[in-house]
């Protein structure tokens, strides 16, 4: 069968321009919804690593990069405030719970990301004391917990080297319960 212009007509299509242009306008709403969603923030979070570096004498990777754990938490927070956007919308119905699971995820993973930084400031302060020798040799119950704690800190920083990737890696069990 053939569609025409007659059978247009023939229906007055004209009386539900309004629905029809409505319509129309949320599907292209939620097209960029959509699109936004998974090419640019998905894509990004595919993609996100950390960079881990070494630390003064530390012959292995043993610390985040500052500069990229910054560049990492300004883009966190700029997709946060997308998907904030975008769960306000009245066309993210399709979405909804996609953004919210971001939303949920992206907070998890930017809190512990504060955490691990907290952590690793404690810990490059305290590497030095007790790997020097009076101060652990002063203070031997501190220098042993610290040896313990140190011990932890270079397994999951060598995990984290291993993994890279900034979700997966902040997503790991063993990070967040160390942390």
């Amino acid at each position: 069968d053939s569609f025409t212009l007659s059978q247009l007509l023939e229906i007055d299509l004209l009386k539900y321009q309004e629905v029809i242009e409505d319509i129309g306008d949320s599907a292209d709403k939620q097209l960029k919804i959509e699109r936004t969603l998974k090419e640019e923030i998905g894509r990004y979070w595919e993609d996100a690593e950390f960079e881990i570096i070494t630390w003064k004498t530390r012959d292995v990777p043993c610390v985040l990069s500052w500069f990229k754990v910054q560049e990492i938490q300004e883009k966190i927070e700029e997709h946060m405030m997308l998907l904030n956007t975008m769960n306000a919308m009245r066309h993210v119905a399709p979405f909804k719970a996609d953004v919210q699971e971001k939303l949920f995820l992206y907070t998890e993973v930017n809190d512990l990301i504060d955490k691990w930084l907290r952590v690793q400031t404690l810990w490059t302060s305290l590497e030095s004391v007790f790997r020097g020798g009076d101060i652990a040799k002063q203070m031997p119950m501190e220098a042993k917990k610290f040896l313990d704690i140190d011990k932890k800190w270079l397994k999951i920083m060598e995990r984290a080297n291993e993994q890279k990737n900034v979700i997966l890696s902040c997503t790991n069990d063993m990070l967040k319960s160390f942390l």
